[in-house]
């Protein structure tokens, strides 16, 4: 197999304007495209990142709770890269949010933090 990268993430959140919210306004996502799925009773928003369609962001009705943060099997979280940590560190917790202490990764010896979204996914800043 050859792959070119990774095409995008895919998102259930429990709700859907909250989560919307988060990722727009928090995240600084852009959204792409909204459509509202009749069949499905569910929402499905494109986000992207710097120009680049990274996350799909479901709502569909009742999905069961994430089993334990952050080590359920399966997907751990998701990483973003920053230049500047503390300045994102700041803006999170002007919007009531409050990361982790910041980490210092002892093989890159990188900082990075963790913080939840509106479901407990957990979410690292990562800084170059």
């Amino acid at each position: 197999m050859k792959f070119s990268g990774i095409h995008h993430i895919a998102i259930i959140c429990s709700n859907y304007e909250r989560s919307k919210d988060f990722y727009t306004r928090i995240l600084g996502l852009t959204p792409i495209r909204e459509v509202f799925r009749e069949e499905r009773k569910s929402y499905k928003l494109d986000l992207a990142l710097n120009g680049k369609y990274i996350i799909e962001l479901f709502s569909f009705d009742s999905p069961p709770e994430r089993v334990s943060y952050p080590e359920a099997a399966g997907l751990r979280h998701l990483a973003f890269e920053t230049e500047e940590i503390e300045e994102n560190i700041k803006f999170l917790i002007s919007n009531g949010i409050e990361p982790e202490p910041i980490r210092i990764d002892p093989y890159t010896q990188n900082k990075c933090t963790f913080f939840a979204d509106p479901d407990g996914l957990p979410i690292e800043l990562y800084e170059k």
